[in-house]
């Protein structure tokens, strides 16, 4: 199989110094404190606001690394896939999904290694996931329709290709695999009908139609 690799709390008030008599200062107008009273006000505002700013500046900028160390990681593993290193693609691929797991076209490339592998739980996991996130993507059901077939569940796989088809018709690749999931699926009936136990009706692509 031809790999392919095509993100308030409320303020406290300042306390109101009470002008007790016989203190040992001079009485402040109220006026006058008020006036003191809101400029610090202002103050403590202005610099609360000036530290939500800079939370917020900071946030965006660690998202942007996120996202640029996660593109980093998705290119070392594409490389790696090409030149047949699936075990370190894997890895590169898993350290771009821990920073951004909501990437289908990388959970989809996964699958896809995966079955080189012959991890075909695995696989079948990464295509659903896929799938799920890009329900309208044709290839993500191609493959999740693979794994289907790998792990031995070619219904499920007729499906796949079925949802596959429904959204590109003229997927060659489609029409391809679900006509061997169809005869892997008339083989097992011939086989039930034949009265073979039905725990001998699994397959894996590959088996003699």
């Amino acid at each position: 199989m031809k790999v392919t690799w095509k993100k308030d709390t409320k303020k406290r008030p300042l306390g109101i110094i009470s002008k007790y008599p016989n203190l040992p200062f001079d009485q402040q107008d109220p006026e006058d404190s008020q006036h003191d009273y809101n400029h610090s006000d202002k103050k403590v505002n202005g610099d609360r606001d000036d530290k939500q700013e800079s939370f917020r500046a900071e946030a965006v900028i660690s998202s942007d690394s996120y996202g640029k160390l996660a593109q980093s990681f998705q290119a070392q593993g594409n490389e790696l896939a090409e030149e047949g290193k699936y075990q370190e693609a894997l890895m590169k691929w898993e350290a771009s999904l821990n920073l951004i797991p909501e990437n289908a076209i990388l959970h989809e490339q996964k699958a896809q290694v995966l079955l080189e592998l012959g991890d075909a739980w695995n696989a079948l996991k990464a295509a659903t996931r896929a799938t799920e996130m890009e329900p309208s993507w044709a290839e993500a059901w191609i493959t999740l329709g693979r794994a289907q077939l790998n792990f031995g569940e070619p219904d499920g796989a007729i499906d796949s290709f079925d949802r596959a088809l429904a959204i590109k018709p003229d997927s060659k690749e489609a029409q391809d695999d679900k006509h061997i999931a169809s005869q892997l699926v008339r083989k097992r009936k011939q086989l039930h009908s034949s009265g073979l136990s039905s725990d001998k009706s699994r397959y894996v692509v590959g088996d003699k139609i």
